[in-house]
């Protein structure tokens, strides 16, 4: 499946299309946002490379109508939007990740790569349980109680990570570099942003937290009391 890119800059198209193919992956091109939309919404990608201000349809309604379809596909937010504020409105319609331009083909590449593994397991157990809570890398699911959660890629790829080493205390560059696969320098709190969004889907009906916070670590899955 190919790599749908948003962009209706057409000097911004030509180069993550250029930077896209040269790196063996299939590209396809939109630069309306609602056809965009009709495009997205009807035939799978791999990955979806979506700018902000776009004619039509700006990228982050894009963005919430198709998490709303229950399209899964990952979505990396390109814009000019460099705010704390922008970065949250992005992930929080839906978006995976989150680019600033102007941004090195390095960089870019990176995040691709890192969004391209969240659908694939490399590791041999498929199904991961911790009290009431079981994750299948294989179907890609998330359950608590039984009943799924509504995860995104990033969530997902992240919740995995966590319950793959539960007990284990782990340092936020860990957690970046398996999660994301780029360095953020300290400099980013999306880390933060998205164990939000996990304890918040995951810690209903607790006494406290899957995800203890280690001061000046990182975090630490581990199972808690129900109340």
């Amino acid at each position: 499946m190919p790599i749908l890119i948003v962009e209706d800059d057409d000097s911004v198209a030509r180069f993550l299309k250029q930077a896209i193919e040269e790196a063996g992956y299939a590209t396809q091109t939109e630069w309306e946002g609602e056809q965009a939309l009709r495009v997205a919404l009807g035939s799978p990608f791999d990955l979806i490379l979506l700018d902000v201000m776009l004619p039509g349809m700006d990228g982050f309604s894009i963005c919430r109508q198709l998490r709303a379809s229950k399209i899964v596909s990952p979505i990396l937010i390109i814009t000019a939007k460099d705010t704390l504020n922008d970065k949250i409105a992005g992930l929080d319609a839906g978006a995976d990740d989150y680019i600033v331009k102007p941004f090195q083909v390095g960089e870019l590449l990176a995040r691709v790569r890192a969004l391209l593994r969240r659908g694939k397991s490399a590791l041999s157990e498929t199904v991961l349980s911790v009290g009431d809570l079981t994750l299948d890398a294989t179907s890609r699911k998330a359950t608590k109680e039984g009943k799924t959660l509504a995860l995104s890629a990033t969530e997902f790829a992240l919740l995995e990570f966590l319950m793959r080493n539960s007990g284990k205390p782990l340092t936020r560059l860990s957690i970046l570099q398996h999660v994301w696969e780029y360095d953020f320098e300290g400099k980013d709190n999306v880390l933060d942003v998205y164990i939000s969004y996990l304890r918040n889907k995951i810690d209903r009906g607790r006494t406290s937290s899957l995800i203890k916070t280690i001061r000046g670590t990182g975090y630490q899955f581990e199972e808690t009391n129900v109340s």
